[in-house]
């Protein structure tokens, strides 16, 4: 008889995430869906990781701690050894969600023909305490081409998709992501599942807060690539202006939250000329990248920092993430 709940290939990426790396474990290990095929890809870490990973040996498909050429590496090397028929990759200071991968995986049987799909994204602290939430759309190739962002560890895809584009690019250390999620956009369809499937950790080591201007650069380097990409010409060609001011606005976000105001504006201004909506959007961040260039204080970007991470209290969130702390 043929099993109809296909493996899924789930694999984490590890270096020096000790502090962290149990919550993700377990976060995978106590999903609910009884096929998953679990890979630690470990870069040599000299903190405490490996001591962790060990306590969970017998219940890992594939393990092992060498040293590596960084993330896009070890991730690679888990894709070449996945045998799962949906495959995704969960990091080593994020968690996912009760039934995230359930309901994936019901989402990709009911639509034979996508290549990816994504939900929602919590974002938590170092504790744990969920502080804000990250929510998308129904976007396809062209939202992306214009740097709409999806958070990496809500989206779960066809292994025959990521075959089909090949790997992770190694060229690229902070949009790696979004440059695989372009390759297989632009030859399949993408789904959007309106619910909470993961929750990203911020922390002070976390490069989408110490990355600042490589975000920037990735995504005009992103930019050119798109312009030798056939299935891509023609979005690009009508929609040319707004993707560029989308590569300044996802510059601008990370040079803010990395502390460098004034390149922000400067970013943001950019953005704002060639689409409009921009302004609408991010006034206030804008303001204050403008306000702290002028008046770096201290309390200032203290209470930024308040509002953009104002806590975000509701039982469902406390639910979905409570599971990790049953014993």
């Amino acid at each position: 008889m043929i099993n109809s709940k296909p493996l899924v290939s789930i694999i984490t990426p590890s270096y020096n995430q000790g502090r962290y790396i149990e919550e993700t474990l377990q976060s995978v290990l106590k999903q609910d869906y009884p096929r998953i095929e679990y890979l630690v890809i470990d870069g040599g870490s000299t903190d405490n990781s490996v001591e962790v990973i060990n306590k969970y040996r017998d219940r890992l498909a594939f393990f092992v701690s060498e040293k590596d050429k960084g993330q896009s590496d070890a991730i690679n090397k888990g894709f070449k050894k996945a045998t799962g028929e949906i495959i995704a990759w969960l990091n080593s200071d994020d968690v996912y969600t009760e039934h995230a991968v359930a309901r994936a995986v019901d989402v990709l049987q009911n639509n034979p023909d996508c290549g990816f799909v994504y939900g929602n994204v919590l974002s938590m602290d170092m504790q744990s305490e969920v502080f804000n939430t990250m929510t998308f759309g129904d976007w396809g190739l062209a939202e992306l081409m214009r740097f709409k962002i999806i958070s990496q560890p809500g989206l779960f895809m066809r292994k025959s998709a990521l075959d089909a584009v090949g790997f992770l690019d190694p060229n690229y250390h902070y949009l790696m992501d979004h440059h695989l999620w372009l390759k297989i956009a632009a030859k399949f369809s993408v789904k959007y599942v309106d619910e909470f499937w993961a929750a990203a950790r911020y922390h002070p080591e976390a490069k989408n807060l110490t990355g600042g201007a490589h975000y920037g650069d990735e995504a005009f380097k992103l930019f050119e690539w798109m312009k030798t990409q056939p299935e891509m010409a023609s979005i690009l060609a009508s929609d040319e202006r707004k993707i560029k001011a989308g590569a300044h606005h996802l510059s601008a976000h990370y040079l803010l939250d990395s502390g460098e105001n004034w390149k922000a504006f400067k970013s943001y201004w950019m953005a704002v000329k060639g689409d409009g909506g921009i302004l609408r959007k991010e006034f206030r961040r804008i303001i204050f990248a403008l306000l702290n260039s002028f008046l770096p204080i201290g309390g200032l970007r203290k209470a930024y920092l308040e509002i953009r991470n104002r806590t975000v209290q509701t039982k469902d969130f406390g639910r979905s993430l409570a599971y990790l702390k049953e014993k």
